[in-house]
Formats: structure tokens, C-alpha cells, sequence
């Protein structure tokens, strides 16, 4: 199998969950892509790759900040009380403030096709940070955004497909969502809020139009 992103600590468990509700044993991952470098998605991956030897793959321009480098300020950023709260509870909850950042990865790069389950493709979307990426997967119609685009704003609640916050370069991030139409996916997975079935397409053109 081919793990997407890592998420928090926390989410070890339930990756370990999921494997047996799957039949399936932590030993049949063959690696895992990281859509980009945030904490949020470095999580169990450094923990797969030491304990299990499995390769992480994540683009150059984030390898660094999946080590734990540096990351640029943001602009203020909208927000409600509530949802705020509830998503601080919520990374606390699966050990947010307990990263462990990568030691060792392999670079990929726009338009390489890995050897792993999948034949996982990567797209270059940079925006969100400099080496954000989507990986699409032709064989189940998908592709994994990360935070090129969200379905649910983690600071303001709001629902639909929408620019992510805490984006670097928001202007560039819209752009690069036009890379994304070439793969014609049915499914959009974010790395925040629910999947869309409704086709790539139709989830680029709402991103788009939330920022007229």
C-alpha cells in the first residue's frame, strides 16, 4: 500500500485501526508521499520510516520543512471562535505539539510516477508552500491535494471547496490548481475537510470563484 500524508502523532492508531479493519498489516506499506512539509501532515512518518524502513517521498522545495526547517509567517488569517477552538482541541487531542520531523527523504518531482502501489503521479502545486504537491492515482480516479484547496476552513468552519488558510502565497496557490485538470479525477481528496466525487473540474472552478 501507499500511505498519503501522515497527520498528526495521534493518528498512528488509527492508521493501525484502519490497516486491520482492511485485513491489511503495517508491513504492506511501501511508502509514504507527503503532499508537503506542515506538521500536520509530517506526523507518524518519521515513525514509519525508522520503525518499518519505509521511504518518505516529498518534494524538494518542503524537504527541509518536513526536517523541521524554518516556515515563513502568514498574513492574518479570518476566523470563529468556535471552530478555532475546536480545531486546536482536536491537534492537541492526536499529539500536535509532540512532532517528530523526518531525518531522511527522497525527493520527487513534477510529472515523476513512483514505483509504489498506485503508480501514485506527482503534480507540482506550489502556493500553499514551496513544494506542495498533488498525487494522483488513476487506478481508484483520484487525486490528493493537501492543502492545495480545502473542503472545510479549519479557522472559520466554513464548508465547500475554498483557497486553504495559512498559505504562503494564496495568489500562486489558485494558479496552480489549473495542473490539476489534466488528471480529470472524479475524486478530490484535501487534506482538510470531506472528499468531493463531484469531479476536479467543478471543485477548481468553486475554489476559484470564492476568490472573486
Amino acid at each position: 500500500m501507499t500511505v498519503v500524508d501522515a497527520g498528526l502523532p495521534g493518528h498512528w492508531r488509527d492508521l493501525l485501526v484502519e490497516l486491520k479493519a482492511m485485513g491489511r498489516s503495517v508491513e504492506e506499506v511501501r511508502g509514504v508521499i507527503l503532499t508537503h512539509g506542515d506538521s500536520d501532515h509530517v506526523g507518524f512518518a518519521e515513525r514509519l520510516r525508522r520503525e518499518h524502513g519505509v521511504p518518505v517521498y516529498v518534494h524538494p522545495g518542503d524537504a527541509e520543512r518536513a526536517k523541521g526547517g524554518p516556515k515563513p509567517k502568514n498574513a492574518k488569517q479570518a476566523m470563529r471562535l468556535g471552530p478555532l477552538l475546536g480545531f486546536v482541541a482536536y491537534s492537541l487531542s492526536k499529539g500536535g505539539m509532540r512532532t517528530t520531523w523526518l531525518t531522511e527523504v527522497i525527493e520527487v518531482r513534477d510529472g515523476e510516477i513512483l514505483d509504489l502501489p498506485g503508480a501514485p503521479k506527482i503534480i507540482a502545486l506550489p502556493g500553499h508552500s514551496p513544494g506542495s504537491i498533488a498525487i494522483h492515482i488513476p487506478d481508484v480516479d483520484a487525486v490528493f491535494v493537501g492543502d492545495g484547496l480545502t473542503t472545510r476552513h479549519v479557522l472559520t468552519g466554513k464548508q465547500g471547496p475554498q483557497p486553504a488558510p495559512f498559505t504562503d502565497a494564496p495568489d500562486q496557490a489558485i494558479a496552480s490548481l489549473r495542473a490539476l485538470l489534466a488528471t480529470r479525477a472524479k475524486w478530490v481528496l484535501p487534506g482538510h475537510g470531506a472528499p468531493s466525487r463531484g469531479g476536479v473540474e467543478a471543485v477548481v472552478a468553486a475554489v476559484e470563484a470564492a476568490v472573486r
